[in-house]
């Protein structure tokens, strides 16, 4: 598959179990919509139900561990789709610069943007930026590494 080929359909069409190495209840993102080699984008509805859900909003470590998996989707659908491996599990190596502007309430979809700064020896710098209905809701650089599995 090249990037050409890979549409938002498509990508709404994953489920994104299958590229992440969390599993419920701790799948923090809802639905792929935008992958490039250096950008990637989740959507995510906050259900009232969520783990990170405090006082009708979802929290700032939820938000945190959502910036995260919107990595690690990118990295399962590259292994995935791309490569047909399978998916690597990945452990965040820093945070950086985490800004919280507002937090999203119960109902809202957030949408979440990685882009990619560098990799190197299986190091990923990327810098995200979480959204809600056009207001910017936290920024924060983070540094990723994922296991190789033989």
């Amino acid at each position: 598959m090249t990037e050409d080929m890979i549409t938002e359909e498509f990508l709404r069409s994953i489920d994104v179990h299958t590229v992440l190495p969390q599993q419920d209840p701790f799948v923090m993102i809802g639905t792929l919509v935008h992958f490039e080699m250096m950008t990637s984008t989740t959507q995510t509805l906050i259900k009232e139900d969520n783990i990170f859900v405090d006082d009708g909003f979802f929290n700032a470590s939820g938000m945190m561990e959502n910036i995260a998996q919107t990595c690690a989707a990118r990295i399962g659908f590259y292994n995935k789709y791309i490569l047909h491996k399978d998916v690597q599990i990945g452990f965040i190596g820093a945070i950086r610069d985490y800004v919280i502007n507002a937090l999203a309430p119960v109902g809202s979809v957030i949408s979440t943007r990685v882009d990619i700064q560098e990799e190197i020896f299986g190091m990923t710098l990327a810098q995200a930026e979480v959204s809600c209905e056009g207001k910017v809701l936290a920024t924060a650089q983070i540094k990723l590494s994922v296991k190789n599995i033989e």
